[in-house]
């Protein structure tokens, strides 16, 4: 937490997880947001209720915000919506698409009123094009994305365990709206930007992507297990726990065989001599590991790969991550009590320790609306 964004206005029409994310970062550097939010609430306070009665994926999203309660289909709250818009410096939106234009709220018409305005619309598909009218959700475009097809095991496709769609399209609207605000300290010009979850998550998808173009290479599902490295997987020790390692060249590959397999020559054999090969031949090659490890526990598979100079992880829980050594969190208060949360993945040398609150539905309405009020001068 910090206030690097102070003097930022951001006000937000969010909903679920994707744009809430991009505004949660801005809050965090210090930036005034305010929620709008629709007069029964954003529909994520009730995806659970298991953070003291409140929403996980609330609590996660919405720490440091206002919230004001408007509908849009009211004239006099799209006229105070309007009136913020001409204080704010950002603009977020993930309305379905065309939503703001009916309202008479066209992002391109607000540029216009606004030249130092920088808007940023969400939504699953793009404003434009075949697919722009279909509601969309993170695991609808990970299907559409193709990321399913590479997720799982051989058996079955599965499902990333979190909203990565939502979170690739928060990210990438984050680092566009500061890219967008340095832009405007040098030229004084706003901007538009337009981010979606199926390109936000197509883009990650490049690796396979240019695999199948250029070489025809179709990855397969290997469960814990690399797609076009090999050995790199999990793998279970002899005690019944499992073990994450990875052999990323040439290198790291004989110093395993050395120090780990305990045969050198085994690094030399045209089966595995490189990784093309290894993959070729991954089940043989797995089923040597599995041999090995099984005839030691965990601590003694750590011990040889940090010998060999190889990099490995443990398959943790999730209970096992909350007792992590290196987890970091923060507690937020909330309004039916404290709650801890994970960090930003950043750390700054000038962070804060100040904590934040995660609003009740419209628990800045009234404020703001005087704040923003026609004055009679």
């Amino acid at each position: 937490m910090n206030d690097d964004l102070a003097e930022i206005l951001v006000v937000s029409l969010e909903q679920a997880v994707a744009a809430p994310y991009a505004s949660m970062r801005l809050a965090d550097a210090g930036a005034r947001v305010i929620k709008i939010e629709r007069p029964e609430g954003d529909f994520a306070r009730t995806y659970d209720s298991m953070i003291n009665g409140e929403s996980a994926y609330f609590v996660w999203l919405n720490r440091g915000k206002q919230s004001l309660c408007l509908d849009l289909r009211d004239k006099s709250d799209r006229q105070l919506l309007r009136r913020m818009i001409t204080r704010a410096d950002v603009l977020i939106q993930n309305l379905k698409p065309g939503a703001m234009a009916k309202f008479g709220l066209a992002m391109n018409d607000l540029a216009n009123d606004h030249p130092r305005l920088i808007g940023c619309s969400m939504s699953g598909f793009g404003e434009e094009g075949p697919y722009s009218k279909l509601k969309a959700y993170d695991l609808i475009v990970q299907a559409e994305s193709g990321l399913c097809s590479i997720t799982g095991t051989a058996e079955s496709q599965a499902r990333v365990g979190v909203s990565v769609c939502d979170i690739a399209a928060g990210m990438t609207a984050h680092a566009a709206i500061l890219q967008a605000l340095y832009r405007r300290e040098r030229s004084g010009a706003g901007a538009t930007i337009e981010v979606s979850l199926f390109d936000a998550l197509a883009d990650w998808m490049n690796v396979p992507f240019l695999q199948h173009q250029h070489a025809e290479f179709e990855t397969k599902r290997n469960g814990v297990n690399h797609p076009s490295l090999a050995p790199y997987g999990a793998y279970s020790t002899g005690d019944g726990r499992q073990i994450v390692f990875s052999v990323q060249n040439q290198r790291e590959w004989q110093a395993f065989c050395l120090h780990v397999l305990g045969d050198h020559s085994f690094a030399d054999q045209p089966r595995f001599l490189t990784n093309m090969d290894r993959l070729r031949h991954r089940n043989a090659l797995d089923e040597v590991i599995t041999d090995r490890f099984a005839a030691l526990n965990q601590t003694a598979v750590i011990t040889l790969l940090e010998k060999a100079g190889i990099a490995y992880g443990r398959l943790n829980s999730i209970g096992e991550l909350a007792d992590h050594a290196h987890l970091r969190t923060i507690s937020v208060a909330t309004p039916s009590g404290e709650a801890h949360v994970i960090c930003p993945g950043a750390m700054f040398s000038h962070d804060t320790k100040r904590q934040t609150k995660v609003p009740a539905v419209g628990s800045h309405s009234n404020q703001i609306r005087r704040e923003f009020a026609v004055r009679p001068d």
